[in-house]
């Protein structure tokens, strides 16, 4: 094959080759929507709702007796440490789990009839159906966990789905659409196509597609939303810059390793981890300093080694932008309490910038590499304005011990999700979960997606032997 067809798969941290992959044509991706439509238009091959509980129960199973092998495929091509893969491919197990309970709860209910002299002698109650073929375009950061939210979800609710994971982490992809074959997924119900960036828009564009899953960046996701054919249904994810208020009266030392592991948890680069920390000029400095000497600790290095901690960065020019963000930062008056620096071409040191100025790209962007900013502050609604005044809005997180200023900030912070005494990157895979404004649109979360990909009919009898 040549090079222009393959995808080259390599590991962020040592630039090794691991595999290559073919790419699909016009042609392949075309024959790959047909097929998925096809398989919804003929009703009478849909796969009933006991056999998809029995095809991921077995799917299930297999997961249990690879967990060694698919931690290591997603640490090896994504870069999270082992430890950190291995919760990864427990939870996708867990989800896989979820999503094969959530299926009994695909249900209408009965709309009431007889409440006006015209709706006499009926009866109406609604079902839900499968919505059609799902896209679903993943990212990096969880390969294995996110190919669970976007394909086991749709497959769960009836829907065939065409899934393009991350181009630098398809392994992880791979390695779940060959167990669900194993488990005995009739041909064609899950798809990976691997394409290039016109393709992935045409598909997600075309007519026949019915709900598209999007997790990237806002950029691309409310470029192809614009794009999309008249009826298609999404939900898109995208970033948040993930703030926190920190009250005078909180627990530090309780709270000091749950800030360190949200901002640093896969070298920052999850769409919640802790970036912009507020806290109260009595403790700001301290809490910093503590929370520098936290970060100057962990184990910066080989994901494939269980003792690391923080991982590479998936791309080299992703250490190169996190390198001039702090550059910038630092030159505009940050106080530097650790890192700041590289380490060689893929890493980056954990770093905590105090102060850094409002105008600079940390404090307006989504930083997504591991660097963490604490501002001091002494007026909590003005610190609440600056954690509001960004068009991200994902999750984010108070600590204080008084109940009345925890449900105060709760309600006046702009986010999907506030967490009381936790740090924003908490999440598990049942609640709902996504962006609002500028970071998404939509709810994730395994119920919340199989809700989204079925939709209701309605049925109204109307019969003489009705009150």
């Amino acid at each position: 094959m040549s090079h222009s067809n393959t995808l080259k798969v390599t590991s962020p941290y040592d630039q090794q080759l691991i595999k290559e992959l073919p790419m699909m044509d016009k042609g392949e991706v075309e024959k790959t929507i047909k097929k998925a439509h096809d398989l919804f238009l003929n009703q009478s091959g849909w796969i009933p709702a006991f056999k998809r509980i029995e095809i991921l129960e077995k799917a299930r199973q297999i997961m249990e007796g690879k967990i060694e092998e698919l931690t290591k495929t997603a640490a090896r091509e994504g870069g999270k440490p082992y430890k950190d893969s291995k919760v990864e491919v427990l939870r996708a197990i867990n989800g896989v789990k979820i999503a094969t309970e959530e299926i009994s709860q695909l249900r209408g209910e009965q709309v009431p009839m007889g409440l006006t002299a015209a709706s006499v002698n009926r009866l109406a109650f609604t079902i839900r159906e499968p919505i059609g073929v799902v896209v679903s375009i993943s990212a990096f950061n969880h390969p294995l966990n996110l190919i669970v939210h976007q394909t086991i979800t749709a497959f769960a609710a009836g829907c065939p789905v065409i899934i393009k994971p991350a181009s630098t982490t398809p392994l992880s992809c791979q390695a779940l659409v060959d167990i669900l074959k194993e488990a005995g997924l009739p041909e064609g119900w899950v798809q990976m196509v691997l394409c290039t960036n016109e393709l992935t828009e045409k598909l997600a564009t075309d007519p026949r597609v019915n709900f598209l899953s999007f997790i990237g960046s806002g950029k691309i996701g409310w470029y192809l939303k614009s794009k999309l054919a008249p009826g298609t249904r999404c939900a898109l994810e995208h970033g948040g810059a993930a703030p926190v208020i920190v009250e005078p009266d909180a627990d530090l030392e309780d709270m000091l390793p749950l800030l360190v592991k949200g901002g640093f948890y896969h070298a920052g680069q999850v769409c919640v981890s802790v970036q912009k920390v507020f806290v109260h000029e009595k403790i700001a400095k301290k809490l910093a300093q503590d929370m520098a000497s936290a970060a100057k600790k962990l184990k910066v290095g080989d994901p494939l080694d269980e003792a690391t901690e923080v991982g590479p960065l998936i791309r080299t020019g992703e250490v190169d932008r996190v390198e001039e963000w702090v550059e910038e930062a630092v030159d505009s008056g940050a106080e530097l309490l650790c890192g700041g620096k590289r380490i060689g071409d893929t890493c980056f040191e954990p770093t905590v910038l105090f102060n850094p100025s409002p105008e600079v790209r940390v404090s307006k962007e989504e930083i997504f590499g591991p660097v963490v900013c604490v501002y001091s502050y002494s007026d909590r609604d003005k610190a609440i304005a600056l954690a509001n005044s960004l068009e991200y809005h994902f999750q984010a997180a108070v600590f204080t011990r008084d109940i009345d200023l925890a449900l105060d900030t709760v309600q006046k912070l702009n986010a999907t999700a506030v967490m009381v005494n936790d740090h924003t990157a908490f999440r598990v895979d049942w609640m709902p979960f996504g962006g609002r404004d500028a970071s998404g649109e939509g709810l994730g979360g395994i119920p919340h997606s199989m809700q989204d990909m079925t939709r209701e009919k309605l049925m109204v009898f109307r019969s003489k032997m009705l009150p």
